[in-house]
């Protein structure tokens, strides 16, 4: 393996990180935090939404932002209102508050969710983007392995005050690591023609590159079963199933194992089958598992052991789409990557707060308000995948003329 290669990962998955931390890490407190703050369910929930719809929105500032004066100034002004969020969050005396405060603290942290896509493709193409995106899922995949484990340790000495301030110190070390190890990838001599009439051309571009959207929402369906999972998991897992807070942060990080090995596996089989076929394969087997667990609850089986399990082969498979999609789509957007990682992510970001909110307002205590949402987001994938990638590696769709800069 690239020392190189590997050593941005490490960077820039540590940089990606803090944003889903900033969601995974919590979770467990959720129950607490209704009763704490006189919340229901419901209005918790909407800290988390606010954040994801905070990262959507702003994400389209970053990026343009990022082509304009390079990658690293952004992520500085992002990471510091990330800590004032937190610290807000922290101090939150109602609801309310925190559920404006985490918006806060969303605005800062789409910061490094929306940028790392961009510096990869300043660099790097094809199978070599394929492996660095790879890596950076396996950074990636240790939140949610490692977050609600952290927030129940947390909550063995604090309440979940204690967690917000865990998330300032991370923002604060990771503020450090974009000063002093991060290089800017995108220097004066690239970004001299960049300009807000630019930005404005390149999102019209985007807008209208099918291929580019198609691939976009491939990826963000199958994210927004894992934001339904993370918004409902807590109250079902904890309420129905009678999961202690340790159990339950065990319960969902065992999911991320199959996405951690899957993601490995993609740089091996993109050589070897293509881009295109492991995004196909890859949606193939999630829909699979994801409509076969939706029949088995539909037909009155309500078994913890079988959500568990098909759960844990579709988000395995999710595994080995995500990369693939964000490659393909980011592939030919070198002039304007910033602005393409920012649509990407705003795109992506909404689709998952409104299934997140979708689920979480049908939720009745059980799995299969959850459960419906994970089919529907899985139904939504396959279709798009059938109308996206029609042919073999040489079909690219028929791209337009990027704009000029």
């Amino acid at each position: 393996m690239d020392a190189k290669i590997f050593r941005a990962a490490i960077v820039l998955g540590l940089l990606s990180v803090i944003g889903p931390f900033a969601i995974d890490m919590y979770l467990p407190t959720l129950p607490s935090i209704s009763k704490a703050l006189v919340a229901d369910p419901a209005a918790v929930q909407w800290s988390i939404m606010s954040f994801m719809l905070a990262t959507a929105v702003f994400s389209l500032v970053y990026g343009p932002v990022s082509d304009m004066i390079g990658r690293k100034p952004p992520l500085y002004f992002g990471i510091g209102l990330y800590v004032v969020g937190a610290v807000g969050c922290a101090l939150a005396p109602s609801i309310e508050w925190l559920v404006t405060m985490r918006f806060v603290q969303g605005v800062g942290a789409c910061a490094s969710f929306s940028l790392p896509r961009a510096i990869v493709r300043d660099n790097y193409r094809g199978a070599e983007a394929t492996q660095l995106f790879s890596l950076l899922m396996l950074v990636f995949s240790i939140s949610p392995i490692l977050a609600p484990s952290v927030g129940s340790l947390v909550i063995q000495f604090a309440d979940w005050r204690g967690i917000f301030w865990v998330m300032t110190g991370a923002g604060v070390l990771t503020m450090l690591l974009a000063v002093f190890v991060l290089k800017e990838t995108r220097p004066k001599e690239v970004r001299v023609e960049s300009s807000l009439g630019s930005a404005l051309r390149g999102y019209g571009f985007l807008l209208r590159d099918m291929r580019f959207l198609g691939l976009t929402f491939i990826g963000g369906f199958g994210i927004s079963s894992f934001m339904a999972f993370i918004g409902s998991s807590s109250f079902v897992y904890t309420g129905h199933y009678g999961l202690s807070p340790t159990l339950y942060s065990f319960a969902f990080s065992i999911n991320a194992v199959g996405f951690f090995g899957a993601s490995q596996a993609t740089t091996w089989l993109v050589r070897r089958y293509g881009l295109s076929n492991v995004v196909r394969w890859g949606v193939y087997g999630f829909t699979a598992s994801m409509l076969t667990l939706f029949g088995i609850f539909a037909a009155g089986i309500d078994s913890f052991a079988i959500l568990a399990t098909l759960m844990f082969v579709a988000f395995t498979f999710l595994g080995v789409v995500l990369p693939t999609t964000g490659v393909l789509a980011m592939e030919e957007q070198g002039e304007f990557a910033g602005t393409a990682s920012a649509l990407m992510g705003t795109l992506q970001t909404v689709v998952g707060a409104v299934a997140m909110g979708v689920v979480g307002h049908f939720a009745n205590g059980t799995a299969m308000p959850m459960v419906t949402g994970f089919a529907a987001c899985a139904a939504i994938t396959f279709v798009l995948t059938l109308l996206t990638i029609r042919g073999d590696e040489r079909d690219a769709g028929s791209p337009i003329e990027a704009p000029a800069e």
